[in-house]
């Protein structure tokens, strides 16, 4: 159910023609206000440009604590960085000008799916009224470029979410050179990069306006669109990894090949580490070196799980000399194919593209068998945990 607040009827009118026919119009704040804690079922209240920035920042502040289910948003007669920037500290969603409908309807969207991912973010354990279960993160991770990451990682959270079923986000912490969002065809309004300014005051509502909804059930927080917003510290990814597993049921993590802090930090969070890697010495040494250093840094090997791509290339190395190389079981062996790069092109994941595919059938056995079925495993010791945020480099010599 949607609300449109605006004290001018007409323009009331043009919104609610615009987003939802069935709308109900509101003439003041304070109504809206009363309105929504009477009716737990709306999910999005688009405030008019006639209301007034300070108290239509103050509503979305309430909502925020109150209903963060409510997406909020703003529309401006003019929008600029000072709007922006005080909007998103509030709480709201997102911000659209008056003149753009089409805008406003894709705003109205995304709002709902995060509404909808929101509302099932978790069930209340055992034993407990007020706690939730922590989603589960799975981090695919290759320190060699090349291997597929961002394919295994984007159709992993297809599967997953299997059309609506699950709650999954997509986080591309590949800072600087991130392709989820052009592998997807995604055209963000926010990235990771916008959760910097609002750091000291990021919540499930801040994070929640930063992202972007991909396909029933799956949402995406995109990586910095311009090159000089990579620069994001490692406690602020740290935060917004701990609020999306409390906001949906999976998070999957796309990752660059090095063993940043970011990467640790993801590494810290994670149930599962998809290990990638392809059938050429190259790749496979550095994986070899990956799971060295993992067991250097102490992370369980429970949490491993070896994916090896493109796994029927006949290039001379047999699955068993590998295995028994690495000295870890492969956990997933997807088969190589043209129409995996004709589904990069097109901008679908091929689990959705053509589920039924070989590589499509691959991801979604090792979804059900080593994310969906699987048991919970034991966390990382918390000294240990804090003991990272130094650095790789003091990690190193700790252990030497």
């Amino acid at each position: 159910m949607l609300v449109i607040v605006n004290p001018d009827t007409a323009g009331a009118e043009t919104l609610r023609s615009a987003v939802d026919p069935e709308a109900v119009i509101l003439t003041s704040v304070d109504q809206a206000r009363h309105h929504l804690q009477e009716h737990p079922e709306v999910d999005v209240a688009v405030i008019g440009a006639a209301v007034d920035l300070e108290p239509a920042l103050a509503l979305a502040g309430a909502m925020r604590v109150s209903r963060p289910d409510v997406g909020v948003i703003l529309v401006r007669r003019r929008v600029d960085t000072v709007v922006l920037t005080e909007s998103l500290r509030a709480g709201m969603r997102e911000v659209v000008a008056e003149r753009d409908m089409a805008a406003l309807g894709i705003a109205v969207r995304r709002a709902r799916e995060i509404a909808r991912a929101m509302r099932n973010q978790g069930t209340v354990t055992a034993g407990s009224d007020d706690i939730r279960s922590l989603g589960r993160v799975i981090t695919v991770f290759s320190a060699k470029g090349g291997c597929g990451k961002t394919t295994l990682a984007t159709n992993l959270a297809a599967a997953i979410a299997d059309g609506g079923r699950r709650s999954v986000c997509l986080l591309d912490l590949d800072l600087a050179f991130g392709d989820v969002a052009i592998a997807m065809q995604l055209f963000p309004t926010h990235t990771i990069a916008d959760a910097v300014p609002i750091a000291d005051t990021l919540d499930a509502t801040a994070v929640a306006a930063l992202l972007t909804p991909h396909s029933p059930g799956l949402t995406t927080l995109v990586a910095p669109v311009e090159p000089g917003a990579a620069d994001i510290a490692t406690p602020v990814i740290a935060t917004v990894l701990r609020l999306l597993r409390e906001m949906f049921e999976y998070v999957v993590v796309d990752t660059p090949p090095a063993f940043t802090d970011h990467v640790l930090a993801a590494f810290d969070e994670s149930d599962v580490l998809a290990l990638l890697a392809t059938l050429d010495i190259p790749a496979l040494k550095n994986l070899k070196l990956t799971l060295e250093t993992l067991d250097l840094l102490n992370y369980p090997r429970d949490k491993w799980r070896v994916v090896l791509n493109r796994s029927d290339s006949k290039v001379g190395l047999a699955i068993g000399e590998v295995e028994k190389t690495l000295r870890v079981p492969i956990s997933a062996e997807v088969p190589s194919s043209r129409d995996v790069p004709a589904s990069i092109n097109r901008g679908v994941p091929i689990v959705l593209d053509s589920p039924n595919h070989s590589v499509s059938n691959a991801i979604k056995q090792f979804a059900e068998r080593h994310v969906i079925s699987a048991a919970v495993t034991s966390s990382i010791p918390k000294p240990l945990r804090d003991d990272r945020r130094g650095g790789l480099l003091r990690r190193k010599a700790k252990h030497t």
